[in-house]
């Protein structure tokens, strides 16, 4: 994947296996996501390696608080243990089967490869694609958004993530030329790391009319208070395997009624079923999924749901934790 970061070819993480004194088993999958977030999977494994084979749920609450990725995976793990998730049964869940589907976001390849891909996307039924922008020269891309534009019928729409390669003056340059187009959002257009990252994008978002979503700017839980108490007016796309207590921040912005879109880290589908059952329990507005992205992995039974115009909570269920497990070892 070629994103303004850098082409990303493989990502290093691990599957947290929590066994408790009856027998059950937890499982919960720890993925920093390679250029997002400053987590490694290294420290992680480190951290871990200083317990020791028996501990209590207090010993791993005192793990260094910076590593969310791995809290966030043990709390996946916990849940799993507390809703009585069997080794044989995939997992059970509160949320009803027939919860109404979501439509998804197709993830297209940067550069100009996106042309070849989009027309087969839509051949299948996307109508929602995310295009990976700030990779190649300005000037190149925006004749391309032109060429891509005109392959998308109407009620499609598109996103743009430029994964904060801009700067001002080439981020108003785009937001003018997707002003009154089908673009859906504007993804994480300048560096978060400015020190005028938060002026900017305020003003950016004030000055155009197409929406501005946050990516990079929310690596941490408390990221996302932040710009929550700032108020923020566009949306928060939200990694919930990123994230130490996703269920305490997803109520958060759901009290506040903000604009929320799912996406995935490249997780397996231990952190995929996650992350998905914590986006089916979402009850605002249902805007498309960015788990757009499987098949990542060789193995079949390592993926999420195939990215599908659609997709189930169903699809979800079907995915056993147990069995991507059993191939991993």
């Amino acid at each position: 994947m070629r994103t303004a970061h850098g082409l990303c070819t493989a990502r290093d993480g691990g599957i947290i296996r929590a066994v408790d004194e009856t027998g059950s088993v937890g499982l919960g999958e720890v993925c920093p996501l390679p250029g997002f977030n400053r987590e490694k999977w290294s420290d992680c494994e480190s951290a871990l390696g200083s317990l020791g084979d028996h501990v209590s749920w207090e010993d791993l609450a005192r793990l260094p608080r910076e590593l969310e990725c791995l809290h966030g995976a043990l709390a996946a793990a916990r849940r799993m243990l507390e809703l009585g998730h069997g080794e044989r049964d995939g997992g059970k869940s509160d949320l009803p089967l027939a919860s109404p589907a979501w439509p998804v976001a197709s993830l297209l390849p940067a550069g100009r490869a996106a042309l070849g891909e989009v027309d087969s996307r839509l051949e299948l039924g996307f109508r929602v694609f995310k295009w990976k922008v700030g990779v190649a020269p300005l000037g190149d891309e925006i004749a391309l958004l032109d060429d891509l534009l005109a392959r998308l019928p109407e009620g499609a729409r598109l996103r743009l993530d430029a994964n904060g390669a801009w700067d001002r003056r080439q981020a108003e340059r785009w937001l003018e030329r997707c002003a009154e187009r089908p673009i859906e959002h504007v993804e994480q257009p300048v560096d978060a790391g400015r020190k005028d990252a938060e002026d900017l994008l305020f003003g950016l978002a004030g000055d155009y009319p197409t929406p501005l979503a946050l990516d990079e700017s929310l690596v941490r839980g408390s990221d996302i208070t932040t710009w929550l108490e700032l108020g923020w007016p566009g949306v928060f796309v939200v990694k919930p395997s990123l994230l130490a207590d996703p269920t305490t921040i997803l109520s958060r912005l759901e009290r506040a009624k903000s604009k929320v879109v799912f996406s995935s880290a490249l997780e397996t589908a231990i952190g995929a079923r996650n992350a998905l059952g914590l986006a089916f329990s979402w009850c605002g507005e249902r805007r498309a999924l960015g788990f757009g992205v499987w098949p990542l992995f060789h193995e079949s039974h390592l993926n999420g749901p195939h990215a599908a115009p659609f997709m189930h909570f169903a699809d979800v269920t079907r995915l056993d934790p147990h069995l991507t497990w059993t191939v991993l070892n």
